[in-house]
């Protein structure tokens, strides 16, 4: 019987299983131990802290020391860090930080929930830097907030174009400082695919951040104010926020002789037991399964760290409950724009060689003939053989978060690509179509099941005009926005006309705006026996490429 219990660090995963605990048992002794001040904070919204959107500090703290101690019944023990596992003893050894005491703790059982720390490099100068700052808790918030406020920086550089390093970029350059991210990949947002990803490029120049892909920092110089480039660049800052990824913080489990995965992360089992089965572990801290491809990963994400939390709290008090993986269902605010993904994206599918189809749509958030109807541009990723989802990314201003919640929803559930276009959905024109765009998403992935559609994607494209013949079926005046080079422009209505003066010896590509007029095209053009594909996405898809060409050749198309 398990009558006392040790938790190794708070917020997500932590508390929640604190807070399990005890709604499971009035007897058994729960002890939570934090290396900080604060127990349960709300880490995603630091950066709208800094950017004065919160304005109130006091909104940050989801549950202080003293209400979640008397609510729950708890000891908590704030600034202690536990410096050792005695796995035999059953003991760990736990340092006061304010009073320098070291002391042992008993436990029947342990949970390890320390989350992860941020990646900081060996770069040159970094150690003279004292105006770089990282992002990770409510005690970097406030040097970061101070150091604004008092020292009101003209100039920032934000290294790292993941959700945190686009989330500061947006809340410095509110506070009305001139920003620039620096990124070594070739594209922000690392878990989109990279023309997904043109379409927030687009949108964070607009806004006037300088955006610099392709390049890494190579230097600090002049105790941070200038930043050297791998390229030579040289960016001058009163501020920079080293955001490029964070790591497990896994020395204790380590030193304890626990197993670590090839990612870092701590290795549990379905019901979160390390090697050691009194001890578990959640959070950000562990590796969990990919459950579209089975791989291990990290996911640093507050949703799985809470659900993991409860789960490990009805297991170490005798339930058998398992945890099945992630989907990797996220969301981020990037400027006027929101950014959401579900399941694996192309990348990841196509290293892994599972054999996969795409699409791309690109439907209002509702309806057309209802006042401010904006568009979603969103991606499906599926096997083509059994309709399986494998991954959706979506982004526009709004609706964006319905459309990934339900098509995650769904893969949890084993739906199909044809069983989309049966979900029903709530519509009211303010709020959607009679067709929603997760219907449509389902309509045009069973086009392509069933044989009704043939299709190129935007990296095809190039290639595909050196031996084709391209044709855009929109109307004249959509030809301002731009087109496709070389292609020959004859609007949907008329093309019935023109057949006879289209070649039947050389592939024919259609395009529209979006892909449903090119739709349209590619089945006139099919029933009249003509070698035909749509290109998918239509010009929206690849004008968002094209404009964000680095000029670098590539020996192969890269998704």
């Amino acid at each position: 019987m398990v009558k006392k219990v040790v938790i190794v660090g708070g917020v997500a995963g932590g508390a929640s299983a604190a807070a399990r605990l005890r709604r499971l048992s009035e007897d058994v002794e729960i002890v939570l131990f934090e290396r900080g001040e604060y127990i349960s904070f709300a880490n995603c919204g630091l950066p709208y802290y800094i950017g004065e959107t919160i304005q109130d500090r006091n909104e940050l703290i989801v549950q202080t020391v003293e209400g979640m101690a008397k609510k729950f019944n708890l000891t908590i023990r704030i600034a202690s860090e536990v410096l050792k596992i005695n796995r035999n003893d059953q003991t760990v050894t736990v340092k006061n930080r304010k009073t320098g005491e070291i002391y042992e703790e008993t436990y029947d059982r342990l949970l390890l929930s320390p989350g992860a720390k941020p990646i900081v490099p060996n770069i040159p100068g970094i150690g003279e830097n004292n105006r770089l700052f990282t992002l990770r808790n409510i005690p970097d918030t406030d040097q970061i907030k101070s150091f604004i406020d008092e020292r009101k920086p003209k100039k920032a550089v934000v290294v790292g174009g993941g959700f945190i390093g686009i989330e500061m970029a947006e809340n410095l350059h509110k506070r009305g400082i001139d920003v620039t991210i620096v990124e070594m990949a070739r594209q922000v947002m690392a878990p989109v695919d990279y023309e997904m990803a043109c379409f927030l490029h687009n949108h964070i120049r607009e806004k006037g951040i300088k955006l610099v892909l392709e390049n890494g920092v190579k230097a600090f110089h002049d105790q941070g104010r200038t930043i050297e480039l791998t390229d030579g660049t040289i960016l001058d800052t009163d501020v920079t926020i080293l955001s490029i990824g964070v790591q497990p913080e896994n020395d204790l489990a380590k030193k304890a002789g626990l197993a670590i995965g090839k990612r870092g992360g701590i290795v549990v089992n379905e019901y979160l037991q390390t090697t050691d089965e009194k001890i578990y572990a959640v959070g950000d801290v562990i590796e969990v399964k990919d459950v579209v491809n089975g791989e291990k990963i990290l996911l640093p994400l507050a949703g799985p760290a809470n659900r993991q939390g409860r789960i490990a709290a009805n297991n170490i008090m005798g339930k058998r409950e398992t945890y099945d993986g992630v989907f990797g269902t996220s969301i981020a605010k990037a400027f006027d724009l929101t950014v959401a993904v579900t399941g694996n994206n192309e990348k990841t599918i196509r290293k892994l060689g599972i054999p996969y189809e795409v699409l791309h749509i690109h439907p209002g958030s509702h309806a057309g003939y209802y006042p401010g109807a904006m568009p979603i541009d969103l991606k499906l990723i599926f096997d083509k053989n059994t309709g399986r989802i494998y991954g959706a990314q979506a982004i526009g201003t709004e609706g964006v978060d319905k459309r990934i919640d339900v098509i995650s929803t769904a893969m949890k559930g084993g739906l199909t690509v044809e069983d989309l276009t049966e979900v029903e959905l709530a519509y009211a024109p303010p709020f959607s179509s009679a067709k929603d765009p997760v219907n449509m998403a389902g309509y045009v992935a069973s086009n392509i099941r069933t044989g009704d559609l043939n299709q190129i994607q935007w990296y095809e494209v190039d290639e595909a005009k050196k031996d084709g013949l391209v044709i855009d079926v929109r109307e004249q005046e959509e030809l301002e926005v731009g087109k496709i080079e070389d292609a020959v422009h004859i609007p949907l209505g008329q093309l019935r006309e023109k057949l006879t003066d289209l070649p039947k010896n050389q592939p024919i590509y259609v395009y529209c705006q979006v892909g449903l007029r090119g739709y349209i095209a590619y089945r006139i053009l099919k029933h009249n026996d003509f070698n035909v594909k749509n290109i998918d996405g239509g010009w929206r898809t690849y004008a968002a490429y094209r404009s964000n060409r680095t000029g670098r050749t590539r020996k192969k198309a890269v998704v």
